[in-house]
């Protein structure tokens, strides 16, 4: 009997307390923390052995601070105290249907604590605005609206762009997005369709150069603006060596094989594919009988390239750069296997005004014969 006795005081688990056995309330949600970023200065003295004293004053760097404070929405992968009652024996938690975890160490019959998951759908019939807490009693559900993040790019299909073209971004925040112009000029782009993590866009006719996208979009009950870091090129003001098809008089200038491939791409239809004999180290590119590139007018030398079989070095020449050929390694790029890679190269550094054939050369190669991929080969300004 005394045993018994002592059986039915103990916990109905080992959290240290009785969860309630009713249906389960939320009566508010808080905030767990904010980002501190305050700008105080500390100061650190410190002695050497040999007795010099150096005095440093620094920042505090940025870390999260407790913050208490009602709210009905959220941000994806931020913390929230949810409070209530007979929360005690959760076993869900979810936001706009999307299970979050919670750990049941940080939990108590009047409060959880819980992240909400970056893969919560913000906006579209899919972002309920709904929080849900199920337990071995019940559910409720509390009407609590997950912020969409700002637009964010991560990839994309390419940042080269001329009038009614299309591009793909990927990224995140793309569903609460109303409108995106070119940050430069304000040109309206044409949103082609949309979901939170693809953007499909039609670019509009424009004077601009070169660009961010300058993103609007909703979120909660406010309209706020973000600016891509990715920049993209107008290639219709940009003079053309090569994008589709030889531009402005260019041709074919090469000591290897080369050819317009209509089966790789990285804008439009079509790539100047050059091959590199094994062994050959020739020099491939472009050549002109007119008056030659004019980088006066121009910044830099824009192009993508699709790499061979292997990682490779390639060097720039040019017949203003001592000639036109393999012996210049002053200029290296690197052209990772496989994969289109862009290049933007300053033209102050490159001494090709007036050049009349320009190309890359290669060691090599080595092991095989090499093809790569040449696109969007043009001076922007």
């Amino acid at each position: 009997m005394l045993v018994l006795g002592l059986a039915s005081c103990r916990k109905d688990n080992s959290l240290g307390f009785t969860p309630g056995t009713g249906t389960p309330t939320i009566t508010s949600v808080h905030t767990l923390s904010k980002t501190d970023t305050s700008k105080i200065l500390r100061t650190i003295t410190s002695i050497s052995s040999g007795g010099v004293t150096t005095i440093d004053t620094i920042g505090f760097p940025v870390n999260p601070a407790g913050f208490d404070s009602v709210t009905v929405t959220g941000n994806l992968q931020q913390y929230y105290v949810i409070y209530g009652k007979n929360l005690g024996s959760t076993t869900n938690i979810s936001f706009n249907g999307v299970t979050a975890y919670f750990n049941r160490a940080l939990i108590s019959d009047a409060s959880l604590i819980v992240q909400i998951p970056i893969t919560v759908p913000t906006s579209g019939s899919a972002a309920t605005n709904k929080l849900v807490v199920t337990t071995l009693y019940g559910s409720v559900t509390y009407n609590f609206t997950v912020l969409p993040p700002a637009p964010t790019i991560l990839t994309y299909s390419t940042n080269d762009f001329s009038a009614n073209s299309e591009i793909t971004l990927t990224g995140q925040g793309f569903g609460s997005v109303t409108a995106v112009k070119l940050k430069t000029t304000g040109d309206a782009t044409t949103i082609v369709s949309q979901s939170d993590t693809v953007l499909v866009l039609k670019m509009p006719t424009s004077t601009a150069t070169e660009s961010q996208l300058l993103f609007s979009y909703t979120s909660g009950t406010s309209t706020a603006s973000a600016t891509s870091s990715a920049i993209f090129n107008d290639l219709d003001n940009a003079y053309q060596v090569f994008t589709d098809n030889y531009d402005n008089g260019w041709y074919s200038s090469s000591w290897g094989p080369t050819a317009i491939s209509t089966t790789v791409a990285k804008t439009g239809t079509s790539s100047f594919a050059a091959t590199y004999d094994k062994g050959d180290w020739s020099a491939d590119g472009f050549g002109t009988g007119g008056t030659g590139l004019p980088t006066a007018s121009y910044n830099y030398l824009s192009f993508w390239i699709k790499g061979g079989i292997e990682t490779y070095t390639l060097y720039l020449t040019a017949d203003t750069r001592g000639g036109f050929g393999n012996s210049d390694t002053s200029t290296p790029i690197t052209v990772p296997a496989g994969v289109w890679t862009y290049f933007k190269m300053p033209l102050s550094t490159l001494n090709l005004q007036g050049s009349k054939q320009f190309g890359f050369f290669i060691q090599g190669p080595n092991d095989q014969n090499e093809t790569f991929y040449f696109d969007d080969v043009v001076l922007l300004k």
